[in-house]
């Protein structure tokens, strides 16, 4: 027990001391979700999913702390995950669920005043828990509870859990509705509805990028032009297929930005160049989004 205890505070060290900007990101991120879960869901006697639905249905029927449920559920979800989870996913994952346990029992001491419109108050509740998990994602960690059991089910049995996940929140739902009621359970889907759309957004935001193709016969101003903006560029040899004329073919991925800038310049420079722009929803590699992140 010692040693695990040892080895426990060891990783821990180390996490922090490498990625200490992620660690802060689900700190931040499990906060705002206890935030949410504290002043609305449990407010309102709106229904979750997971584990954390499981807490809040036993705090409804039973006035169990949902605080001791999500911590204990996800540390027993750890250990028989533990040998199929990565260091990097395990302790971010166990970072948000220890802050989120805590920041709970924390806000329950704190009452505000809130808003009456419960269609309101799932939107906000949507839009908060959405936006902390899509930066949880972002750093490559969780907010624990189902996640752990999809990511080990993949790697265990290349089981895709989407469909395993859906039918165990169903039956999560079919519960809610005999103790919540119906009127409860259809704002808290609308919640999780805004919640998915939000954590798609979240992410996309922050990895939207424009890949485009060019056909130019200046490639070498361009290609100038481009670095000097801080991205790079990937030079191919191309024959038009009419032609049979041997033609550069210039790709790079840049922002919305600088590629109003390198239209401006190709107006000016070369008119006769044609050019492709379409949307890279992720991009992975230096300069975009970390490999660590994954």
């Amino acid at each position: 027990m010692k040693n695990i205890i040892r080895r426990f505070f060891t990783l821990a060290f180390a996490l922090i001391s490498t990625e200490w900007k992620a660690v802060a990101v689900m700190i931040i991120a499990s906060s705002l979700q206890a935030f949410a879960v504290n002043y609305f869901t449990l407010h309102y006697h709106f229904p979750d999913l997971g584990v954390s639905g499981i807490a809040v249905l036993t705090n409804y029927v039973f006035g169990i702390s949902p605080s001791w449920v999500i911590l204990i559920g996800n540390i027993l979800l750890v250990i028989w995950a533990r040998k199929d989870l990565n260091l990097h996913f395990l302790g971010l994952t166990l970072t948000a669920v220890f802050t989120f346990s805590a920041m709970l029992s924390v806000f329950a001491r704190y009452p505000l005043p809130l808003p009456d419109d419960k269609f309101m108050a799932t939107v906000i509740t949507g839009l908060i828990k959405g936006f902390s998990l899509g930066l949880m994602l972002r750093v490559g960690g969780s907010s624990g509870g189902t996640d752990i059991i999809g990511v080990t089910l993949r790697k265990r049995y290349g089981i895709e859990f989407g469909r395993v996940s859906m039918a165990i929140n169903f039956v999560l739902l079919g519960f809610s509705i005999g103790v919540v009621g119906l009127e409860a359970v259809v704002y808290g889907a609308v919640g999780l509805y805004v919640n998915s759309i939000t954590v798609d957004n979240v992410n996309h935001s922050f990895d939207r990028r424009k890949q485009a193709f060019i056909i130019t016969n200046i490639p070498d101003e361009v290609s100038h032009f481009i670095n000097e903006h801080g991205r790079g560029v990937t030079r191919l040899e191309g024959r038009g297929g009419y032609t049979g004329q041997v033609r550069p073919v210039l790709i790079t991925l840049l922002s919305p930005g600088q590629v109003v800038l390198l239209k401006r310049f190709l107006k000016e420079h070369d008119e006769n160049a044609f050019v492709s722009i379409c949307d890279a929803s992720e991009v992975l590699g230096k300069g975009f989004k970390s490999w660590r992140s994954l």
